[in-house]
């Protein structure tokens, strides 16, 4: 008997989605399927290509409030966020689109007598994209529609807490009459998963998990020479200069910090603020956390939903033990969130203060709706310790000094520099991170280099 893959919402624990999960066979079928529609996607014009995904993107838009639904019942995301992640899918696979045209034209070298030269950027082949479920088509999105307009042909797999969103890419492709093989979804065991990784067939991996699960891509590809794109975890710093707009710095940084109940790879999870405006800052945070309203997804009056699981939630709410435990304050009063009860996935939003980096909640990822907050002295102080760290994918600097910001930004050990704004993705833009953030980039026009390989033209024409 096929194993059974079961989704948990969060929303009362009940399952969700029940769905039969793909076993060997299927991988095989699957990356037959995807090599002999290759060469034919390959061969087909760019103009062609760019035309069906642009109608499979209206295809998908269209399902909007049936999506955010699903959304909600799958992680635990208030209905009322979810149309940001349509709109934000939206925008990404656009703006690739729009921009793919230039970003793949072949690159001329220059003249030189006698001869015709050019690099063409060809497709890798066949790649598989590994997708999370917090931001379920934001985070694929990235990957698959680029993938798809480059002319390589893609292979799914989705979380196991959001399987539906597999399903949903798979039905709006299907709507534009997406040659078959093309793309494909496989619902995976972790075992069958590392399999899929492991073939030779497979061109490229896109991987965005935790940095456990990054080793284990590399681990699998190593054989192959597959490529490998890997978004990994983040413990992102945000620093507010004595400069800074207070207020703004406030409102976008507590969003920042508990947006989507904190579980977002590059989610604001520490803050160091300029002492002058330190007690203000803080006061401030507390009082707009105090705002949240926790409840059902479902809800539209919900602004805190529940966290993923309640494993996910209790992993939080140890790591605040923990900094309490060693002299930390947290200045959150759960009583204020009733539902916020021990063994469950609901967890009050918490701002800790009073830590420093011998506090794990300082150091270790928090996926979850938790902030610790520093005083500084210093820009000097303040680089030191937004780049203690073992990750890189964004930090924040709020401020009113342009040429200051910047300059700080060039000190930072991270992927993406904002200043007065934070936890945001511009595709424009590469998303990329150093050290246990990762490696490769999605998104911009850089992002469509990893998704090709450059094929040299050195065209003799005179004897």
């Amino acid at each position: 008997m096929r194993e059974l893959l079961q989704t948990i919402s969060p929303v009362d624990g009940r399952v969700y989605v029940e769905r039969p999960m793909a076993d060997g066979s299927a991988i095989d079928a699957a990356l037959t399927a995807a090599l002999r529609a290759k060469t034919e996607w390959s061969a087909t014009p760019l103009e062609t290509r760019v035309a069906l995904l642009n109608q499979a993107v209206d295809a998908f838009v269209g399902k909007g409030t049936a999506i955010a639904e699903e959304i909600a019942w799958q992680m635990g995301r208030p209905i009322v966020h979810a149309p940001g992640e349509i709109r934000g899918f939206e925008e990404r696979a656009r703006y690739m689109l729009s921009i793919a045209g230039s970003a793949l034209a072949p690159i001329d070298p220059g003249p030189k007598p006698g001869f015709v030269r050019r690099i063409k950027r060809v497709p890798l082949g066949v790649v598989a994209v590994i997708a999370p479920w917090n931001y379920p088509y934001l985070t694929a999105v990235n990957a698959i529609i680029p993938a798809l307009a480059c002319g390589n042909t893609v292979i799914l797999k989705h979380s196991h807490q959001t399987p539906l969103c597999a399903e949903r890419f798979a039905e709006a492709f299907a709507a534009t009459g997406l040659p078959p093989g093309v793309f494909q979804f496989l619902h995976l065991s972790h075992a069958d998963t590392f399999r899929l990784m492991s073939d030779a067939r497979l061109a490229s991996v896109c991987f965005t998990g935790s940095v456990s699960g990054g080793q284990a891509v590399v681990t699998a590809t190593a054989g192959s020479f597959a490529t490998s794109g890997l978004e990994l975890g983040g413990k992102d710093p945000a620093y507010v200069r004595a400069d800074a707009q207070l207020e703004h710095a406030i409102e976008s940084l507590t969003d920042g910090a508990f947006f989507n109940a904190g579980q977002s790879c590059c989610g604001i999870k520490r803050i160091y603020v300029a002492a002058p405006l330190y007690e203000r800052f803080v006061d401030g945070v507390v009082e707009l956390a105090h705002q949240y309203r926790m409840g059902s997804p479902l809800d539209p009056q919900t602004t805190l939903g529940p966290m993923v699981r309640t494993a996910a939630a209790d992993h939080v709410r140890s790591q605040v033990e923990s900094a309490v435990a060693r002299g930390a304050r947290q200045l959150i009063d759960d009583r204020r969130f009733p539902l916020s009860i021990p063994g469950t996935p609901y967890l009050a939003p918490q701002v800790l203060i009073d830590v420093d980096h011998s506090h794990a909640i300082m150091r270790e990822e928090t996926f979850g709706p938790a902030v610790g907050i520093m005083k500084v002295s210093s820009d000097e102080e303040a680089i030191r310790l937004m780049n203690d760290s073992e990750f890189g994918l964004t930090a924040a600097v709020y401020s009113t000094d342009l040429e200051q910001a910047e300059a700080i930004g060039d000190c930072l050990q991270t992927g993406t520099v904002f200043m007065n704004r934070c936890d945001y993705l511009d595709p424009a833009l590469a998303w990329t991170g150093v050290k246990n953030s990762g490696r490769g980039c999605t998104l911009s026009r850089v992002g469509f280099e990893h998704l090709t390989r450059p094929k040299s033209y050195h065209l003799r024409t005179q004897l």
